[in-house]
């Protein structure tokens, strides 16, 4: 047998059924396509993805710029003493009080996640998840191999839990923890003391786990939102997780928290911490700052971002057939659209649409969902841009759905 006979019968190495499962962004999947459009002169408002405009705080730059170390060392695996103890002060600003040794700093908000279900579940094991969720969630679920169980929620309530029996039908002898992000990334809801108390009562009765996605905090408008940690009676199965991203305009940095006050989920966080041996030690001296001091940062952030919430759902309430809420925190919100399938209109609107050059960048609801069918009418919104272009967007939106109605029935 000759090479080139040899190189034929040569058996193609598969990958992993993880490969084959493996969700890409629903966020990211139309980017490319904007990216196309921009070039033949259309400008395209980006209203797909959570990443904030405002300038990040020259306090950042100015520690980096500080950095003295003469080697760029590894950091602990647990975090820099600095940036835990920044963390422990941050939290405790807002009455959540931890121990610098129930801490672990880490690469964003994202790895305190999969470090969490990879703690609490073994392979095939289920976490209960409220639908739509953080379309990242299936990524990170894959990586840990657990299965999410998706309870739906209803954009005609604005997205809130549904009763506590509802909610049950979900566990199984299987159900290892209940996870929720309170405020809702994509929905901008906010679960009430009453809707936690249901999560806790579950997680009580059915021994689970509590994980509370809680990167959206101040981005409360309507009401506080409250941490899974104001609930002392699951002080011992409750796990925070935490980024510093989005409330001081940092996304870039990657610095998140994993806290809890059960040691064996904080053990082996760390466990697993060492396995990716450290975060970057840069970022986390310069995060330091604004996790000492939050309000100063915070505060105009937020307000900035109230004020762009309340120009959307103004301009949504003007559109024939969408159906909108009124997010009470994050900078998001789920809207029905007057279409069949929200990704066909989405594609449509940014190859074939336009007004007075311009168009508009969605993101389709569907890959927010774990369940097959749901949310293919609904597109999720983020309100990225200053208020005159989301005023614009919104314009732009309102005329495509008129015509997309004529042409696609």
């Amino acid at each position: 047998m000759n090479e080139m006979q040899a190189q034929e019968t040569r058996t193609i190495v598969g990958l992993s059924e993880r490969a084959r499962v493996m969700q890409a962004s629903p966020l990211r999947k139309l980017a490319a396509l904007a990216e196309q459009r921009k070039k033949t002169g259309i400008k395209v408002f980006h209203l797909n993805i959570g990443q904030p405009d405002l300038p990040t705080a020259p306090a950042v730059f100015e520690a980096m710029r500080g950095f003295d170390q003469k080697t760029l060392a590894y950091a602990p695996s647990n975090g820099l003493p600095v940036a835990i103890n920044a963390w422990k002060n941050y939290l405790g600003h807002h009455g959540i009080h931890f121990e610098e040794s129930e801490l672990i700093v880490t690469a964003g908000g994202s790895e305190a996640l999969i470090f969490a279900m990879c703690a609490v579940a073994d392979a095939g094991e289920e976490v209960v998840v409220f639908e739509p969720f953080y379309t990242n969630y299936n990524g990170f679920a894959t990586i840990a191999n657990v299965r999410l169980v998706p309870v739906p929620l209803s954009i005609e309530n604005g997205f809130h839990l549904p009763p506590e029996d509802i909610i049950e039908r979900a566990i199984t002898s299987r159900t290892r923890a209940i996870l929720f992000c309170n405020p809702s990334n994509p929905t901008g809801t906010i679960y009430g003391r009453d809707e936690v108390e249901r999560l806790v009562r579950l997680a009580l009765k059915h021994n689970l786990y509590i994980i509370s996605d809680e990167v959206y905090r101040e981005f409360a408008y309507d009401a506080d939102a409250i941490s899974i940690m104001g609930f002392p009676e699951v002080a011992d199965r409750a796990i925070l997780c935490d980024s510093s991203s989005k409330r001081f305009n940092v996304c870039g940095a990657r610095i998140g928290v994993l806290a809890s006050h059960h040691k064996g989920v904080v053990e082996t966080a760390l466990k697993f911490g060492m396995a990716r041996l450290s975060v970057a030690t840069v970022e986390q001296v310069a995060i330091a700052p604004l996790l000492n001091d939050p309000e100063p940062y915070v505060r105009p952030i937020v307000e900035e971002f109230r004020h762009r919430r309340d120009v959307v759902v103004e301009g949504l309430r003007t559109i024939p057939g969408v159906t909108s809420y009124k997010p009470e925190g994050a900078f998001y919100i789920v809207i029905g659209l007057p279409v069949k399938d929200a990704e066909h209109f989405a594609r449509w609107l940014i190859n074939d649409f336009e007004l007075n050059g311009e168009t508009v960048l969605l993101a389709p609801a569907a890959g927010f969902y774990a369940t097959p069918g749901q949310g293919a009418n609904e597109a999720r919104l983020a309100f990225m841009l200053k208020a005159s272009e989301l005023k614009r967007s919104i314009d732009i939106v309102h005329a495509a759905l008129g015509s997309y109605a004529k042409g696609h029935h």
